[in-house]
């Protein structure tokens, strides 16, 4: 039986992020560019590696490839096949598609698709985000109006506030406006056409290359995406937010302890707010803002002792 594992973050520094992940309590090494941090990640090189308790060193490769049926439990595949995230947009980025996986698997090398939901953790005034095009914009005026420069003017946005939920499946135009502080969940995939980069220069003064021939055609969802409406769940401390073939996504407000797991799938929660402390055996300390635990299949029912918490729970199929 596998225990509970937390895992150190990855981080990806890009012109884009900042310093926000040190709200966590996190000690951030020099610099304003902290853009991404990965809490979860089995994809080559890029692996979440434990960090407390009797597997401490291992990969979440590693753990996939010699014990994936405890981990995923039913059928595992050959690796992890969700990547989890935080990002700090401290500008906003580019807009983006990412393909479906069909057209993904046609690549060379071949990947998965990219569906992904993004929670809005903490939003300053003003801020915005991106998520699919005007109603009545079809891929040939996108095309004509990301080689005019004007590419903006179709997009579909909204002012974002903590607490909203928007689900991007495969295919959707979308970005992440500046000011955000989001966490992501995603297929583990790493195929991404950047269409529209703000007629802004990249650090060394000139524009960064778009995709839009391949991006254009890997639109395939068209119309304005809005955040998501909670639905309740029999639970009165979950609300159901997003709900797709790769992974559900629950927040979760527990009044008190809280039961996760034991259904034989793989489990993972993140910690937005308060503290969360897994059973004593496990010898795991508590769980605050910005921790993140993975619950294994075979570890069975965890009572969740919260303290004002809330929670960001992602359900492996």
């Amino acid at each position: 039986m596998l225990p509970p594992l937390v895992f150190t973050p990855v981080y990806r520094r890009y012109i884009w992020g900042g310093r926000r992940f040190a709200a966590f309590g996190r000690p951030l090494p020099v610099g304003d560019d902290y853009a991404e941090s990965w809490e979860l990640v089995d994809r080559g090189d890029d692996q979440s590696v434990v960090r407390a308790g009797p597997l401490t060193g291992t990969s979440l490769g590693e753990l996939v490839r010699g014990h994936g049926a405890e981990l995923l439990g039913r059928s595992p595949p050959p690796a992890f096949p969700l990547l989890f995230k935080f990002l700090d947009a401290n500008r906003v980025l580019s807009v983006q598609v990412h393909p479906d996986d069909a057209r993904a698997a046609r690549l060379d090398p071949p990947d998965r698709g990219k569906t992904e939901a993004w929670y809005v953790v903490a939003a300053e005034p003003g801020s915005r985000i991106y998520a699919g095009l005007r109603e009545g914009v079809d891929q040939a005026a996108l095309a004509a109006a990301i080689r005019a420069g004007t590419c903006e003017s179709l997009l579909h946005s909204f002012a974002a506030v903590a607490g909203d939920c928007v689900f991007i499946p495969a295919g959707t135009v979308h970005a992440i406006g500046a000011g955000l502080l989001v966490a992501e969940i995603q297929q583990s995939s790493d195929v991404t056409y950047r269409l529209f980069d703000w007629n802004r220069t990249g650090p060394d003064g000139r524009p960064r290359p778009l995709h839009v021939e391949a991006g254009v055609e890997a639109v395939t969802r068209l119309g304005p995406v809005d955040p998501v409406r909670p639905a309740a769940a029999n639970d009165s401390a979950v609300r159901r937010l997003v709900g797709c073939e790769y992974f559900t996504l629950d927040e979760v407000r527990p009044a008190a302890d809280w039961q996760c797991g034991g259904d034989d799938r793989c489990h993972f929660l993140a910690v937005l707010e308060g503290e969360a402390r897994l059973p004593d055996r496990w010898a795991l300390p508590p769980l605050a803002a910005g921790d993140c635990v993975l619950l294994p299949a075979t570890a069975g029912a965890q009572e969740i002792a919260a303290v004002g918490a809330k929670l960001l729970h992602v359900i492996v199929p």
